[in-house]
């Protein structure tokens, strides 16, 4: 290992003290979960770099089969040996057989794209993120089955991972043409656009961490998702649904294959569904039950997930479907066979998500705080010992303390949580308390050294923010933190702690690049969500003072009455003002521009994208307000 103190570190002792421990909690492996992810390997790709459409010197490719090749053989001391198994089964890829006429092309992606032999042609569900990982699992799917097109697609839920690779597997001219009908749950298009629009910018930065996304991969860097591999990257798009399940219990044959449906919306997504082939025997469970326990908040930041209602989604479709099928699966991890299999998976699942909820009920009637009720909730013996609900993506410790947010928010109770001081100044106070940085500093090292890196990390938090210039704060912090990803058992744990630590060393992104929502989400935004983007990212002191204002906008054949009050901008789209101070008029081409390319209103009406009448010099003072947010914004430092 490296002198440069800005080099990765080995595991300490006190480090290979807690995975040896932790290790001796871990159930006994009877070999099931290997036989299942072995099951029905066909083929893989043979050059195992995916190139991306349009390549940068960012991201140069979409995906290499290649980069977990470094997981086999003994667990390292830098990695949860838990997490290593997982990684382990997460890193094959290929084709596998499900069942009769069932295919899984697995490992190209975070997510797995399912083939089932229609009459004619391929019925798809969920082909995963990009354009390049979904085209090249079809080529897998052409080359081993042979050549038949694509006859229907399913989304099961409203995650871009599930969607956005639809333009790798179809023409879009033969969707408009009627020819490929497209299925998702009721409220599809809109949840898929509205989930990372109005937060789009913060949860992209956040993403970063949660998936360790500018981190090697290693036995020192990014291991496993937990879910799957990691995020591939390349082009994503979006083509609306023909078809909606507006119903449980809803049938479809698509291309000669019959289908069940049951609605699970505000679990996993706020629209998913899961779905029953009675000829088959074989259930989909979409993202509500994979090879891993779950977010009920994910770190990149969503709305909190109900628990409650997630669980009793997955117990009715173990009251439907239960004992009528002799095989699930879903759109990450592997498939799991026969009826006792199947009905294990499902109840041990279902627990999972009440027993979160439930305990975590409890403890808050008892008048616990967050932080102590994620200390005190463990799993149960019966849902320990399988490894399918172990904290591999969701962990027991943040999602519980998310089942709080979800019904009291975040004030803890205690007085003192009200007005706290904002964390520069809270750290300045804290070290000046503390003695001075150096006397800090000093009982830091003292704690790290006797294996307490969670303290280190905690307490250092204030040094860096006191002062982000502190070399010797943000290494040792930066240690603590790695440190404590190697204990992780999660894999987005492991990422955040890791990518804190790389950027302590490192430094902070200072790469300029605007956050604007992707094209593809910005053709499914409905003029509201257009607009109601365009109002969140306003400074509203500054449009305070352009005083008030009413427009009303012609998009096409659409109007919106747009009306500024108090530096708050309000649409209500099919409606026009009587006597607007202004009217501006364009089609939604416009509109697109300014929401995905950054242009200004000053410059779509010097153009002549968009033309205005009335109070055009204060409509260009209303839309210069509106402020651009960086991709890369400070996190582990002020």
């Amino acid at each position: 290992m490296s002198n440069d103190p800005r080099a990765p570190k080995p595991a300490t002792v006190h480090t290979r003290g807690d995975l040896e421990a932790f290790a001796a909690t871990l159930p006994p492996d009877d070999g099931t979960d290997a036989t299942d992810v072995a099951r029905g390997f066909i083929a893989t790709r043979v050059d195992p770099v995916i190139e991306k459409i349009t390549p940068n010197p960012w991201l140069p490719i979409s995906w290499d089969l290649s980069q977990s090749d470094f997981v086999h053989g003994p667990c390292p001391d830098t990695v949860n040996p838990s997490l290593w198994r997982q990684a382990g089964f997460n890193a094959r890829h290929g084709l596998y057989e499900v069942t009769d006429g069932f295919y899984q092309v697995r490992g190209f992606d975070t997510s797995s794209v399912t083939f089932i032999r229609g009459n004619e042609g391929w019925v798809v569900i969920d082909p995963l993120t990009t354009t390049e990982t979904a085209r090249a699992a079809f080529e897998l799917v052409t080359e081993h089955l042979g050549e038949r097109p694509v006859s229907a697609v399913i989304y099961t839920h409203s995650h871009v991972d599930h969607f956005g690779g639809i333009l790798g597997v179809v023409d879009p001219a033969r969707v408009e043409a009627g020819e490929i009908p497209i299925v998702a749950p009721e409220g599809f298009l809109r949840e898929a656009v509205a989930e990372n629009l109005l937060a789009g910018p913060a949860m992209g930065r956040r993403a970063m961490y949660q998936f360790g996304m500018l981190l090697n991969w290693g036995e020192h860097g990014h291991v496993d998702q937990g879910l799957g591999k990691g995020i591939p990257t390349g082009a994503s798009a979006l083509i609306p649904p023909t078809i909606e399940v507006t119903e449980t219990g809803q049938e479809l044959v698509l291309d000669g294959i019959r289908m069940e449906f049951q609605l699970t919306p505000e679990s996993e997504a706020p629209a998913e569904m899961h779905f029953y082939f009675p000829d088959h025997r074989a259930l989909c469970m979409a993202e509500n039950c994979t090879g891993t326990m779950h977010n009920v908040l994910t770190l990149r930041g969503a709305l909190v997930r109900d628990s409650l209602l997630w669980s009793r989604y997955i117990d009715e479709a173990l009251d439907r479907w239960g004992d009528a099928s002799d095989v699930v699966f879903a759109s990450h991890g592997w498939p799991h066979w026969g009826h006792e299999a199947v009905r294990g998976y499902l109840t041990r699942q279902r627990d999972l998500y009440r027993w979160l909820h439930d305990q975590s009920m409890r403890l808050i009637n008892l008048g616990y705080t967050p932080n102590e009720i994620s200390a005190r909730i463990d799993l149960p013996p019966g849902l320990w010992e399988d490894y399918l609900c172990h904290g591999y993506y969701g962990t027991v410790s943040h999602n519980v303390r998310a089942v709080y947010q979800r019904y009291l928010g975040f004030y803890d109770g205690h007085p003192s949580s009200l007005d706290p001081y904002e964390p520069v100044e809270a750290g300045r106070r804290y070290v000046d308390f503390m003695g001075g940085m150096e006397a800090l500093l000093a009982r830091a090292r003292k704690s790290y050294e006797a294996g307490d890196h969670r303290w280190v990390a905690e307490v250092l938090r204030h040094a860096v923010f006191a002062d982000p210039n502190c070399e010797e704060a943000r290494l040792l912090q930066a240690d603590a933190f790695e440190q404590l990803g190697y204990r992780a058992e999660a894999g987005p744990w492991r990422d955040v702690y890791l990518s804190g630590a790389q950027e302590l060393r490192h430094g902070s992104i200072t790469v300029h690049s605007v956050s604007r929502p992707r094209p593809e989400l910005v053709s499914g935004m409905d003029l509201q969500q257009t607009f109601d983007l365009l109002a969140a990212a306003l400074d509203g002191m500054a449009a305070a003072a352009i005083g008030p204002l009413v427009v009303n906008w012609h998009a096409g054949t659409e109007i919106v009455r747009l009306e500024l009050s108090n530096g708050t901008m309000h649409s209500t789209p099919g409606v026009a003002h009587p006597n607007p101070d202004a009217v501006v008029y364009g089609e939604r081409q416009g509109l697109s521009q300014m929401i995905s390319e950054g242009a200004s209103m000053a410059e779509l009406l010097d153009e002549g994208t968009i033309t205005a009448e009335g109070d055009v010099d204060r409509l260009r003072e209303l839309f210069a307000c509106v402020t651009e947010f960086p991709r890369f914004y400070n996190i582990i430092e002020p």
